[in-house]
This record gives C-alpha cells, structure tokens and sequence, in this order.
C-alpha cells in the first residue's frame, strides 16, 4: 500500500484511546519487566513494534480505574505507570501535553505519548484534582464511564439528572479553563447536549460511534453530531464489536436471553453458544467501521472525525482490525472509496491536533 504508507509517514495516527495501562496492570500489576514491549507481546493488542507497523505517531493512553473509594489513587498510580513507560523506552516514545510537543517528538521520530482520564469518578468530586490531573500532563477527562456519577448521566446506567449538575457544569467550565479537553464518549445523550451547551471550547469523543449506524446508547445520535460540528470538535469513531455491529449488538442480546447464565463476551461461552446452543456469533468487519467513519463525516463533516480504536479495551476487535499494527488496513479501504489524501490525513490526527490547539487557545 505505498499511497498510505507515504501518508501516515507524513501524517501518522494519533489514536484518542488505548487502554494499555489497565491491561498492562491486570497482565502484571504495573511490572514493566515482565513483559517487554519493545517486541511483541501476544498478551495485548499493544506493543512497540505493532505501534511502529501500525504508524502510530501518537497515542492517548487511557487512565481508567473501577468506580470506588480508591480510583483517584489508582488514577495516579496508572499516571505513574505511562511516565514509567516513555521512561523505559525514550528512544521510542515521549510524554507530550500540547499539539506542539505531539509534533516536535513525531519529527524526532518518537510516538508522543498523551494521557486521557476515563471517567468523572478519578477527579473525587474536586476541582483541585482535577488541576492538578492537568498540571501533571492528563489532556482529557472522560466525564463519565460505565456508571453515572454525582455531576453527570451516564450513558449506560439509568439517567438522574437528565445530564449535568451545577457541579458538572462547573467541571466542563473549569476544563475549559485550564485547557483540558471535554470527553463525552460513555456520557447519556443528554449530558452530551448539556456540555456542548455550557463548554466555551470544542469537545472530543475519544472512542464513540454512530448511534444511526449501530443503535446503542454508547454511540452519539446524529444531532449530536451536527452540535459537534458547529462547535468544532471531534468525534473518534471506535472499533469495539458492541458499538460498530448492529448484527453483533442483536446476538448478544438473543444470547443472553437464549442462555442467561452465560456471558457472551467470554470467549469460551461464545463457543458454548456456537456449539451447544448453535447460535452463532456473527463476524464483525472492517466494512462495519467504515460505515460509521463515513455516517459521522456525512453528518459532521470531514473536519470533526478520527480515530479511537479502543485496543486493550475489550477482548475482541473486527476481523481485518485485530491490534494497533491495523491501521493503514482502514486508510486503504477509505482510499478505495475515493478519500483523497487530505481528508485522509485530517482522519489521521489532522482534526484532533486543531481541537488540542483550540482548547489551548480559548484557555489562554
């Protein structure tokens, strides 16, 4: 593929989520001797070399952590963890905070290596964590995960208070003031619509897709999309079966209605319900990423979309796009379907590199 090799020379991939830390935590507890990632570790979809393969200039690392007492000190233990890693390994990777840094250590030939928190609970309720979460190099805040918290709706859990507090509004204020980036992958529609009515800068989704595509509530509706747009952000379409496969979400679902005692997303359950049950789990393609790609840039326009891949999130990933070397497999098919190099390279990390200049902007 030399037309897409020569792009993402020039304009490599700058992924908005990669959950390598936690990962890495549950496959060694933090112990960056166990394994080395300067060669492959089939462990993970995640390492040195398939970066490298996958032309990946730079990647947000996802500070994620359960919901309790303790996630503000394991959100600082898995900040550890990065500087910990660009420590280990300074001839491939750089810690950078600005689009500025991200391109000097790309032009190095470095991966710059960026930080996002996923997730409204690693902040404790404090604005003063929140600053110093920024102080120490965290671009963005997830304002919710899985779960709602005190100040916002989750997507995924049932809603409170129909979007933000005055807490979260203060929140989403005290972001843009200190140049932190608005995350609204994992929040309810409606928290998506309060935040782009109270932020004074452009928002991201760091990995979300098109509800139209594929109708679960994790993906942004289109009139979110179009709010996007006019706010100049981006949404970071996502590679997770669950929110890109409309034939996946529907098996899950008959699954677990089939055969409640198991879990679908297991692998060995899959089996059973392939075998046993014979209701077989469909495949889940580059096609069905390409849609969403192209659903998002029909709505919001080619400057408001890139890529969130979300590997080391979830256990599988679509056929052609199993691990970070994928990449130029997705840039191919786009370029098939007649993506010219300039929108291709805006997809790239074009779009998500102007949103890190604007929020440091409208915080100055």
């Amino acid at each position: 593929m030399p037309r897409i090799t020569d792009l993402l020379r020039e304009h490599p991939v700058v992924d908005g989520h990669n959950d390598l830390p936690i990962a890495f935590h549950e496959l060694c507890g933090y112990d960056l001797d166990a394994h080395d990632l300067s060669g492959p570790v089939p462990q993970l979809h995640t390492d040195l070399p398939r970066l490298r393969r996958g032309h990946v200039g730079a990647q947000f690392w996802s500070l994620w952590v359960p919901q309790d007492k303790h996630a503000v000190r394991r959100t600082f233990e898995q900040l550890d963890f990065v500087r910990r890693l660009v420590q280990r390994f300074p001839a491939d990777l750089e810690l950078t905070s600005s689009a500025a840094d991200v391109e000097a250590a790309i032009k190095a030939g470095r991966i710059a290596s960026l930080m996002g928190m996923e997730g409204g609970h690693s902040i404790g309720e404090s604005l003063a964590v929140l600053r110093v979460m920024r102080e120490l190099g965290v671009r963005y805040l997830t304002l919710t995960h899985n779960n709602n918290v005190s100040w916002a709706d989750s997507a995924t859990d049932e809603p409170v208070l129909g979007g933000l507090n005055d807490f979260g509004e203060q929140v989403v204020r005290e972001m843009n003031r200190i140049g932190m980036l608005v995350d609204l992958s994992h929040v309810s529609a409606d928290t998506m619509r309060h935040a782009l009515r109270v932020t004074s800068a452009p928002v991201i989704f760091s990995h979300s897709s098109a509800r139209a595509v594929c109708d679960v509530p994790r993906n942004v509706p289109d009139d979110v999309l179009e709010t996007l747009a006019r706010n100049d952000g981006v949404c970071m379409v996502t590679f997770v079966p669950a929110f890109v496969s409309q034939r996946y979400v529907d098996w899950i679902a008959a699954a677990k209605e089939a055969v409640p005692d198991l879990n679908p997303l297991r692998p060995d359950d899959q089996a059973k319900l392939s075998e046993v049950y014979d209701i077989p789990k469909p495949a889940v393609t580059l096609d069905d990423v390409v849609e969403h790609i192209e659903h998002v840039r029909g709505i919001a326009g080619v400057d408001h979309i890139g890529i969130g891949g979300d590997y080391d999130g979830c256990p599988e990933f679509p056929d052609e796009l199993p691990d970070v070397a994928s990449y130029p497999v997705l840039f191919q098919a786009l370029a098939d379907r007649g993506w010219n190099d300039t929108e291709l390279a805006k997809l790239a990390g074009g779009n998500i590199l102007r949103v890190l200049r604007a929020a440091d902007d409208a915080a100055r």
